[in-house]
């Protein structure tokens, strides 16, 4: 017999299974307002830069809903974005403070009141960062405020 046929020992093997890896938390499981300062609006204003709009103001507070003939005293957590010296606007509403709430959207130009409140990201299972702002660019798109068809 050759020394080449010969069986050789089998390796032992290892009785642990390497551990996997934790995986970081997801961003959207910060803390939301933390996520929103932090995270969404810079990375929206980076978005709208890359689209041409570069004098872009976004701004993160609580404020009741800007739409004409809505009367609200309550206040929501809202994005609102305003450029060319405030002739445009946008609002996101999140309504229950939470990424997977209920959320809104309106938009006005020339510095009126919108006169529309529109449902935001409604079919949505999942939501992420960059959903979010595909979403709201997509949104603004509709508006043709990005660029013509």
């Amino acid at each position: 017999m050759s020394e080449d046929a010969q069986a050789k020992p089998a390796k032992a093997k290892p009785d642990a299974t390497p551990a996997k890896k934790a995986k970081p938390p997801a961003l959207e499981d910060k803390p939301f307002a933390a996520f929103m300062e932090q995270d969404f609006l810079p990375t929206l204003k980076t978005a709208f830069t890359e689209a041409g709009l570069t004098d872009m103001t976004l701004d993160f507070s609580q404020k009741p809903v800007a739409v004409s003939g809505l009367p609200s005293s309550e206040q929501y957590w809202q994005v609102e974005g305003q450029w060319q010296g405030g002739d445009r606007q946008f609002n996101l509403y999140y309504f229950d403070e939470t990424l997977k709430g209920a959320k809104g959207f309106s938009c006005a130009t020339s510095g009126q009141t919108a006169s529309v409140l529109e449902s935001f990201m409604i079919d949505e299972r999942k939501v992420n960062l960059e959903l979010m702002v595909m979403y709201t660019l997509q949104r603004i798109n509709s508006e043709k405020w990005l660029g013509r068809n």
